[in-house]
């Protein structure tokens, strides 16, 4: 996106504000389907807790996405933005047993990676297709934080553990017509990918009745210029002989499934912030910049790294600068960084802002959540609204002690 349009934004909306390139999202969906083109049956369901606004999701069912939903609200914020409940996968961890009879009204596809809830749902609806995540411990991601697939996560029913799932199908005579497996985020080894998956083939030829396989995501993306990141092609490559040699061996053409999030808005999004203080210390100089952790979490959380380009002054001489928020801990968002020499006043553009940023966004010190910009055609839409001091103290209710 074009740096001047940035600051025309952060002119007309303020700061912080994160900012989407409707068309990036478009591309990145013929990326990944053009990648598995010799597929016969490929269906895409975007993570919606990589971002969740609703306009957001509009775009993506218009390419013909459906999604993947972790919980009940995103469930119905997918059915609020027009999508059919058949075209929702819905993947909870660790939730009542009432929310996933809700998702069952609503009619959405069941994702069940745990083996009590897998027999209270088969023994009271045997009649409704369900999917089984698979865990088939293999270490793969870019953190600690994003890796699902080992053997010590949370996620997904042991591979060891394939016995007694067979077991409750036959004793509740339930409909499993999906397998699924996520083993992380960030991974650049697409052998470790395709290993996982000859995991799940091997383990998909013990349910007969399957529909479909869903191969998770986590594919990386680049970060910075000359960054390494996963080879889509090549993977589609791969993976496209051994699924349809896969179907063949097992006498059905199943449609292959993919639930990619940081890859389909991740590069689409741009978090633009205002420096407030230019504060030299003793060994260090600090951008303190008109955000902080409650905005964007992924640098603290994750070790994350976010390009960031001095928009107001992009072809200045670089300095070396601790971009830091106003949060009353600490908050670096880059260390001893290379940018464009930076003044009170100039607009900073962090890169790579549109996966798990505005989504995992807090009221932490009360502070207001960022407005968001949608870029589609050239035409600049307003997707939702800065905060106010109202919507701070909406919901909250005042008791006279």
């Amino acid at each position: 996106m074009e740096q001047t349009i940035l600051l025309q934004i952060s002119e007309q909306y303020g700061c912080p504000t994160y900012v989407y390139d409707g068309n990036k999202i478009e591309a990145q969906f013929a990326k990944l389907s053009n990648a598995f083109s010799g597929v016969k049956q490929l269906k895409i369901n975007y993570a919606v807790k990589a971002l969740s606004n609703i306009s957001i999701l509009k775009l993506l069912k218009k390419k013909g996405s459906g999604l993947d939903t972790v919980s009940i609200q995103e469930v119905l914020l997918g059915l609020e933005a027009g999508f059919e409940p058949s075209e929702i996968m819905y993947t909870p961890n660790g939730v009542s047993m009432e929310e996933i009879e809700e998702a069952a009204r609503l009619g959405v596809h069941i994702n069940i990676d745990n083996l009590s809830i897998l027999e209270q749902f088969g023994a009271k609806h045997p009649n409704t297709p369900v999917c089984i995540r698979i865990n088939p411990h293999v270490m793969a991601g870019g953190n600690s934080n994003i890796s699902v697939g080992h053997i010590d996560s949370k996620f997904g029913i042991s591979i060891h553990q394939t016995p007694h799932i067979l077991r409750i199908i036959e004793n509740t005579k339930m409909h499993v017509n999906g397998i699924h497996m996520h083993t992380g985020s960030d991974i650049l080894d697409i052998e470790v990918f395709l290993y996982a998956s000859e995991i799940l083939f091997e383990t998909a030829k013990q349910f007969k009745n399957l529909d479909f396989i869903d191969f998770g995501s986590g594919f990386k993306v680049p970060y910075k210029a000359g960054d390494l990141e996963t080879d889509i092609d090549e993977l589609g490559e791969k993976l496209t002989v051994r699924f349809n040699a896969f179907c063949e061996e097992y006498g059905k053409d199943l449609t292959l499934v993919f639930e990619p999030g940081k890859f389909l808005v991740s590069e689409a999004g741009y978090f633009l912030t205002k420096v407030n203080v230019v504060k030299q210390t003793t060994s260090t100089v600090f951008a303190q910049i008109d955000s902080g952790f409650n905005h964007l979490i992924r640098p603290m959380l994750y070790n994350s790294y976010h390009h960031i380009i001095n928009l107001s002054n992009s072809s200045g001489k670089e300095r070396f600068y601790s971009v830091v928020g106003y949060i009353c801990e600490t908050d670096t968002f880059a260390n001893n960084r290379k940018i464009a020499e930076i003044k009170e006043g100039d607009i900073l553009c962090f890169k790579n802002a549109g996966a798990y940023c505005f989504s995992m966004a807090s009221n932490y010190n009360s502070r207001y959540k960022p407005a968001e910009v949608l870029v589609y055609n050239n035409e600049t839409h307003l997707i939702r609204k800065r905060e106010t001091f109202k919507d701070i103290l909406h919901n909250q209710k005042i008791v006279e002690v």
